[in-house]
């Protein structure tokens, strides 16, 4: 289905399993104890409730129980369209750090051979193409599907921050990006960048009171070659500071910015550099790239960046063929002085060889949010699920909503209602483009 538009009362497509469904009693709203005969759901008891505080209880749910339960009355229906109520939501509603991921796309890094008119649609036998994201939720280890429908075909999604997902122009030249709530099927545009680009990475990071972006690499130096050139930053704030692209800096010297995407944690965003192995960061605040040396650099194999409460963490297969060390998998976290990594968690070997027997070299990509870290093996749609609070490594099931086997790609997402600081892009009046399919 589609994302959320005043026709519709969810965005969601899922299937919810009911507590005690495999039981031979089946009733209607029956919950593990009690059901709606019981004295503690007794309609004379809930009907005095006051609505400020029935409110703050529907603020507490996460997004695929919200958008059912406003199916209720019409005054819930139009709690997303209350300010009093969303203003609530954002002071009270839960973090949830869940995951997005998208199909992978094989012709991604060819724009030449990339076709955005192949006739998949939303459904079955759809005339027009769509996008579609699965939405993780690693707590109750379930999948949901969201469509993007009023995002135009030849984008990519690209970075994620705030409840908000960074789609950028496949097309070579100067990059077009624009920022989507998939609760809402918002779009809001950004400028373009100035330089042209190929398929450079990008970074986001949204707080409550600015907007930062920094696209950097793949400088094209001609209509078939491109070149690490320069990173371009945009910046707008409730100060009323604005730098649409004008903020610009030199990449590192004979970088290669393999993963094309970044990772924000405490005022930089980090990539992984090959060529070998080592980190690029970005200070936002002096605009200056610089360079920290990778651990075990020359044993690494598939090293991801991952940002998980509010620390910058390494993930890397460590395989020392001349040594007598077991194959792992490793987790390392940067320390407060920028330069040091620690080990922080191993994946333990028995799970390992299974890991590997299933990843028989192809590598891995990783994605972190919260105290989760989802690994992913490239060509398959196998992922693990790390818990860092817990010490926890399993298995996620396999999203129910695409063919066996297909490979995935994830951003760290945390479902939002609204994203208040997107209207400082209203003050810059850019009128929004029309794009044809």
């Amino acid at each position: 289905m589609e994302g959320f538009h005043p026709s519709m009362t969810s965005p969601f497509s899922y299937t919810f399993p009911i507590s005690g469904a495999g039981s031979s009693t089946t009733s209607h709203i029956t919950t593990g104890t009690y059901s709606t005969s019981t004295p503690w759901m007794n309609s004379r008891i809930w009907s005095k409730l006051p609505q400020r505080l029935l409110d703050r209880v529907i603020a507490f749910l996460p997004a695929p129980a919200f958008f059912r339960a406003r199916c209720v009355c019409k005054r819930w229906y139009a709690l997303l369209f209350s300010n009093t109520f969303l203003e609530l939501y954002l002071q009270v509603s839960p973090r949830r750090h869940w995951f997005m991921f998208f199909k992978h796309h094989k012709t991604r890094k060819s724009y030449i051979y990339k076709n955005n008119n192949n006739g998949s649609g939303c459904g079955h036998g759809a005339a027009s193409s769509c996008e579609e994201g699965y939405l993780f939720d690693p707590y109750d280890m379930a999948w949901h599907r969201i469509s993007f429908a009023l995002v135009p075909s030849g984008f990519s999604a690209a970075s994620s921050s705030a409840g908000l997902l960074c789609w950028v122009s496949d097309e070579a030249g100067p990059k077009t990006m624009l920022l989507c709530n998939p609760l809402l099927g918002s779009l809001t545009q950004l400028p373009p960048t100035l330089r042209p680009r190929l398929f450079p990475s990008i970074g986001l990071t949204i707080s409550p009171t600015c907007i930062d972006v920094t696209v950097a690499g793949d400088d094209m130096i001609s209509p078939y070659a491109v070149k690490n050139l320069t990173s371009e930053s945009f910046h707008i704030d409730g100060g009323g500071f604005y730098s649409l692209w004008g903020t610009t800096s030199p990449l590192p010297r004979l970088c290669s910015l393999e993963s094309g995407r970044m990772v924000y944690a405490e005022g930089k965003f980090y990539c992984m550099n090959c060529s070998p192995f080592s980190v690029l960061a970005y200070d936002l605040t002096s605009n200056a790239w610089f360079k920290i040396q990778a651990p075990m650099r020359r044993f690494l194999r598939s090293p991801n960046l991952v940002e998980c409460k509010g620390k910058l963490l390494l993930v890397a297969a460590v395989e020392k063929s001349k040594l007598n060390v077991p194959k792992s998998l490793r987790v390392w976290s940067l320390q407060a002085c920028g330069t040091m990594w620690v080990e922080s968690e191993r994946m333990p070997q028995q799970l390992y060889i299974q890991f590997a027997e299933l990843e028989v070299g192809n590598g891995f990509e990783c994605v972190g949010h919260g105290e989760f870290i989802v690994i992913m093996i490239r060509g398959t749609d196998k992922a693990l699920l790390f818990d860092i609070c817990r010490k926890r490594w399993q298995w996620i099931p396999p999203c129910p909503y695409i063919a066996h086997g297909f490979e995935l790609h994830g951003f760290a997402y945390e479902p939002r209602l609204a994203t208040p600081v997107t209207g400082l892009l209203d003050q810059l009046a850019l009128p929004f483009q029309t794009f044809n399919a």
